[in-house]
């Protein structure tokens, strides 16, 4: 009983001392160590090392990873059937993208729908360990202080762009210390050891020269960690950007990846990597695949964004009442918006006859893979909004969410080069007839005996839509050498033509002097 009585004792002190040097630590370093759980000593540990070693810069550091910490995280992810039974999986047994396709199909033939699932999750705050905080830190440091290129980044530079373990959503592991030992001696071998870009370009040269891009691991669950990618030497783009990130983060190089969640012309999303300048300049480049300063952004985007480690308290999560959704990712704390870096931009400003009960935010979307997705939001204030940096030259559609689904606030319209808004107004009363020859965009040329070339595939069936809040079907015909002839088709309005069975890629137009107009 003494014996009890003394070790109660003694945890007593030591929980009232550890309360009171827990108060000397930032206010999100107290709430974080708390959220941490059993992982809270691994936190305790890091933090005690730099104390100890009485390097203030390197202990702030710590802070500010700790600091920023909540919701950075690895979650494992794997396929799952309509009965809720994990469907073994690995993109890498099949030859390419195609057969992937062909077997998914398949699968979902014999057992209904395929559908993602977690796994596992972990939270870097319950899981990260003391020893790799210390060695990102103390290797991050030895890059940013010992580079000569290094040399004008500002501490706050080095701590968003250079600092941060992981580049997105992977398992952290390590990778600092292998790569910047890797590099060690690279200046006896540039022409200008001061100059970032030629620093950056050499180590994009090495890691492109083994690792590639394979559209296959567009359906692997999750973005690789750094051991996967040297094993598989194979990705997709976000793989790229994150080796790229690891390479040039080690040594000294800030880079950052920046992403277009919807392409505003065509299906899918991209992300691509940035070097940031001390000078405050964005330039470009595609890790393992293309160089800074050569890379260029060929498709349209609405939106550019930029993976940030600290939370964006600018951000829709930080405004967001605990009853309101938002559509996807644009509820994420750890984002910024670059669009005017990369594409001319202009403000849009909208009035709202109507709003829904309990709506305080509405949405400009853009249409992608057959669907109208959220690219931006503002706040409802007087029946009005303001988004602003919007790429210009693109359609959108203003929408509203409710019950987590986008529904139509106003009429779409089309965002003109100079800034004006062309409103997409339907007149049922207004008929016309119109001929299709494509369902992308073409180059549409004229054969020598004048007749029109069409790029609709013989003997296949499509189906043409008008927009009216929703799109409603004008009817189906199959393709022949002709253009394809629709008659009394509603004016002023977004149509869609369909390849049945696609992946629904087909783009949105406009008829203007009875041409098809993509968007």
């Amino acid at each position: 009983m003494k014996n009890q009585k003394i070790i109660i004792f003694i945890s007593v002190v030591v929980s009232l001392f550890l309360l009171c040097y827990s108060n000397s630590y930032p206010k999100a370093v107290r709430e974080n160590l708390v959220k941490a759980k059993g992982n809270k000593s691994e936190l305790l540990n890091a933090i005690h090392h730099f104390k100890t070693k009485g390097d203030s810069l390197q202990l702030d550091a710590l802070y500010y990873l700790i600091g920023n910490m909540e919701d950075h995280l690895y979650s494992e992810v794997g396929f799952f059937d309509s009965t809720e039974t994990e469907i073994e999986f690995n993109v890498l047994d099949y030859d390419n993208y195609d057969s992937i396709i062909v077997k998914l199909n398949q699968i979902e033939d014999e057992f209904g729908e395929l559908h993602y699932g977690r796994l596992k999750l972990d939270l870097d705050l319950e899981t990260i360990t003391s020893e790799l905080l210390i060695e990102n830190i103390e290797f991050a440091f030895k890059s940013w202080e010992e580079s000569t290129w290094s040399k004008n980044i500002t501490y706050n530079d080095f701590k968003e762009n250079i600092l941060p373990y992981r580049g997105s959503n992977e398992p952290i592991e390590h990778w600092r210390k292998e790569l910047q030992t890797k590099y060690t001696g690279i200046s006896s071998e540039l022409k200008d050891s001061n100059d970032l870009i030629e620093v950056a370009k050499f180590i994009n040269q090495d890691i492109k020269s083994w690792f590639k891009f394979d559209p296959r691991f567009y359906l692997h669950p999750t973005d690789q960690g750094y051991s996967e990618m040297c094993k598989t030497g194979l990705g997709r783009c976000e793989d790229m950007t994150n080796l790229a990130i690891y390479a040039m983060r080690a040594n000294g190089i800030p880079v950052t990846s920046d992403y277009t969640p919807h392409w505003a012309d065509t299906g899918n999303n991209h992300a691509w990597n940035a070097i940031l300048t001390p000078d405050g300049e964005a330039i470009p480049f595609m890790g393992c695949e293309s160089d800074p300063t050569t890379y260029k952004l060929r498709t349209k985007m609405a939106k550019a964004y930029r993976k940030t480690y600290s939370k964006q308290y600018d951000n829709l999560a930080f405004k967001l009442k605990e009853w309101e959704k938002a559509p996807g990712w644009l509820s994420g704390k750890y984002y910024t918006d670059v669009t005017k870096q990369y594409t001319s931009v202009s403000d849009v400003r909208l009035e709202f006859s109507e709003i829904p009960d309990s709506v305080r935010f509405a949405y400009l979307c853009v249409f992608n893979s057959g669907d109208w997705k959220a690219i931006h939001w503002s706040e409802i204030v007087d029946n009005s909004v303001l988004f602003s940096d919007m790429g210009v030259d693109i359609a959108y559609l203003p929408m509203f969410y409710i019950d987590e689904e986008l529904i139509q606030a106003d009429n779409p319209f089309i965002l003109q080069n100079n800034g004006a808004l062309t409103e997409l107004t339907l007149d049922k009363n207004s008929i016309h007839d119109i001929s299709l020859v494509s369902t992308t965009q073409k180059t549409i040329a004229q054969a020598t005996e004048g007749k029109i070339i069409t790029f609709l595939k013989e003997e296949k069936e499509y189906e043409f839509f008008y927009w009216n809040d929703e799109w409603i079907s004008l009817g189906s015909k199959i393709a022949s050498k002709q253009p394809m002839l629709f008659e009394n088709v509603p004016i002023g309005c977004l149509y869609w033509l369909v390849e049945k069975d696609s992946r629904k890629e087909e783009r949105i137009f406009t008829i203007e002097n009875g041409k098809q107009i993509w968007w």
